[in-house]
């Protein structure tokens, strides 16, 4: 064999493994992907969860009395943008 039938051989398999390692990064990179939705997913049902938890501990006290003027200004206002957006949702069923 020849060197220049040589310098083919060593390209072409350097070719092929570099397929390979392409492939195989290709794989990863869509795996990474899913895990990466999959956490935003999670993610966002935490923060609702928060959120939740947040809308419950100011209704606990506003109940109690231990909520500030500007807290309670702030739940008003809240409230009254949960109002307007089910007048909406009404209105598009509605309409």
């Amino acid at each position: 064999m020849n060197t220049t039938e040589q310098h083919l051989k060593r390209i072409q398999d350097k070719l092929q493994q570099l397929l390979k390692q392409h492939t195989a990064l290709q794989k990863e990179n869509v795996q990474l992907k899913e895990v990466l939705n999959k956490s935003k997913e999670e993610a966002k049902v935490q923060q609702q969860h928060i959120d939740t938890l947040k809308q419950k501990v100011d209704i606990l006290k506003l109940n109690a009395g231990e909520m500030s003027e500007a807290d309670k200004k702030e739940f008003e206002k809240k409230i009254n943008t949960y109002l307007k957006e089910i007048d909406r949702c009404i209105a598009l069923l509605g309409g």
